[in-house]
């Protein structure tokens, strides 16, 4: 066993037998830093919420779940501080696109809709707000960087690059889970205005669902009861450290040495929040 990645929340360690470890960890990143601080069961609730999502969507795509049972993992992971957040998956061909879902117009979308520019290829026939829903969800993928920023791309280089009918593939079951999660966490308080899956490939040639699904980390979530169209929506995420930071002055600073007490059990209750809404655990 060996480990092969340790991201800025996540550790993977292969198993060399096709299959993989992850451990989701407690760190948070914010302007591209991880920072010193670690937010109390912030990597817990990450697994919960997307083992709660692969559960759900199983009849639409295959995932990469194999167990969440500390039992079932090595006897290195059977420890109490690895239960809860350590995974074993099937280790998958990995697609090299993040694959983001946008329900909403925000974010660069809304700063290109409002310059009269399409977007990643597309183009929007009516008038829209900030933070409005758009009419159906659209697919924008972007590559993944082995340093530095992924690349946003359009739709259609991407299905050029893998291939019309693996493209295809891709993009029906993205928004397809999107569509799914987006009804369940409506009904639950929380809107889903945008995420990013990733895909892989399994011994068969099977797409498959993979990493995280449908997290604060990796998706924008908004709070339903306090959504409002033309501004930007109260949201479950790490957006309470980014804002402390940023009027601190410590927005992308790497030699930040500590997060106050009291925005990390803010935080950590925001994250715990989301979790409650959405398994009702």
């Amino acid at each position: 066993m060996k480990k092969i990645i340790s991201g800025k929340v996540r550790e993977v360690y292969d198993l060399e037998d096709g299959r993989m470890v992850i451990v989701t960890t407690d760190r948070l990143s914010a302007f591209d830093v991880i920072l010193p601080t670690l937010i109390t069961d912030k990597g817990k609730v990450l697994n919960a919420l997307s083992n709660f999502w692969f559960d759900l969507t199983d009849g639409i795509v295959k995932n990469h779940m194999i167990s969440s049972d500390i039992k079932d993992m090595p006897k290195e992971f059977q420890k109490p501080e690895y239960d809860g957040r350590t995974i074993l998956v099937k280790k998958l061909k990995m697609i090299p696109y993040e694959v983001i879902v946008r329900g909403y117009m925000f974010g660069s979308m809304y700063e290109a809709y409002k310059k009269g520019e399409q977007f990643l290829g597309h183009s929007f026939d009516r008038e829209y707000k900030q933070a409005e829903k758009l009419d159906q969800p659209i697919v924008t993928p972007s590559t993944k960087a082995a340093e530095g920023h992924d690349i946003n791309v359009t739709l259609e280089y991407m299905k050029k690059d893998l291939g019309e009918e693996l493209g295809s593939k891709i993009e029906k079951a993205a928004l397809e889970v999107y569509k799914k999660c987006y009804e369940h966490a409506y009904k639950n308080g929380i809107i889903i205005a945008d995420t990013k899956f990733e895909f892989g490939l399994d011994e068969n040639g099977d797409l498959v669902l993979a990493d995280e699904v449908l997290t604060p980390d990796s998706s924008r979530f908004w709070d339903l009861s306090k959504y409002e169209v033309g501004g930007s929506p109260a949201s479950y995420d790490k957006q309470f450290v980014r804002d402390w930071l940023k009027a601190n002055n410590l927005a992308g600073d790497p030699n930040i040495k500590e997060i106050p007490v009291d925005v990390v059990a803010q935080t950590a209750a925001i994250y715990r929040e989301c979790q409650r809404k959405i398994t009702g655990k």
